[in-house]
Protein backbone atom coordinates (compact mmCIF):
# COMPACT_ATOMS: atom_id res chain seq x y z
CA UNK A 1 0.00 0.00 0.00
CA UNK A 2 2.65 2.60 0.95
CA UNK A 3 4.40 1.80 -2.00
CA UNK A 4 1.82 2.58 -4.38
CA UNK A 5 1.34 5.72 -2.38
CA UNK A 6 4.78 6.76 -2.76
CA UNK A 7 5.81 5.05 -5.87
CA UNK A 8 2.59 5.98 -7.98
CA UNK A 9 1.25 9.60 -6.16
CA UNK A 10 -2.12 8.20 -5.45
CA UNK A 11 -4.65 8.87 -2.46
CA UNK A 12 -4.92 6.45 0.08
CA UNK A 13 -8.67 6.05 -0.72
CA UNK A 14 -7.83 5.19 -4.07
CA UNK A 15 -5.02 2.60 -2.83
CA UNK A 16 -7.09 0.70 -1.14
CA UNK A 17 -10.17 0.77 -3.66
CA UNK A 18 -7.45 -0.80 -6.28
CA UNK A 19 -6.33 -3.15 -3.75
CA UNK A 20 -9.82 -4.34 -2.74
CA UNK A 21 -10.66 -4.52 -6.07
CA UNK A 22 -13.53 -2.35 -6.15
CA UNK A 23 -14.56 -0.05 -8.97
CA UNK A 24 -15.34 3.93 -8.01
CA UNK A 25 -18.74 2.80 -9.56
CA UNK A 26 -19.05 0.55 -6.59
CA UNK A 27 -17.74 2.14 -3.69
CA UNK A 28 -19.75 5.42 -5.10
CA UNK A 29 -23.10 2.73 -4.78
CA UNK A 30 -22.25 1.59 -1.25
CA UNK A 31 -21.65 6.00 -0.11
CA UNK A 32 -25.33 6.27 -1.81
CA UNK A 33 -23.46 8.90 -4.43
CA UNK A 34 -22.39 9.23 -8.08
CA UNK A 35 -19.28 7.67 -9.62
CA UNK A 36 -18.15 11.34 -10.60
CA UNK A 37 -18.83 12.35 -6.85
CA UNK A 38 -16.71 9.73 -5.08
CA UNK A 39 -13.83 10.06 -7.86
CA UNK A 40 -13.11 13.68 -6.64
CA UNK A 41 -13.43 12.57 -3.25
CA UNK A 42 -11.28 10.21 -4.45
CA UNK A 43 -8.20 12.02 -6.25
CA UNK A 44 -8.00 15.08 -3.38
CA UNK A 45 -6.37 15.03 -0.10
CA UNK A 46 -6.54 15.51 2.51
CA UNK A 47 -10.52 14.48 3.08
CA UNK A 48 -12.42 15.83 5.93
CA UNK A 49 -12.87 13.05 8.97
CA UNK A 50 -16.34 12.69 8.34
CA UNK A 51 -15.77 11.98 4.54
CA UNK A 52 -12.58 9.42 5.55
CA UNK A 53 -15.23 7.69 7.81
CA UNK A 54 -18.08 7.24 5.58
CA UNK A 55 -15.52 5.72 2.82
CA UNK A 56 -13.65 3.55 5.11
CA UNK A 57 -16.60 1.90 6.00
CA UNK A 58 -17.42 1.45 2.63
CA UNK A 59 -14.57 -0.18 1.80
CA UNK A 60 -14.97 -2.32 5.10
CA UNK A 61 -11.36 -0.92 6.59
CA UNK A 62 -11.28 1.43 9.72
CA UNK A 63 -10.57 5.09 9.19
CA UNK A 64 -6.71 5.08 10.30
CA UNK A 65 -5.88 3.10 7.19
CA UNK A 66 -6.41 6.00 4.71
CA UNK A 67 -4.60 8.36 6.66
CA UNK A 68 -1.47 9.63 5.80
Amino acid sequence: MVNKIINKDITPIRAWREHLGLTQTEVARRLGISQSAYAQQEAKEPVRKSTREKIAKALGIVPEQLAI
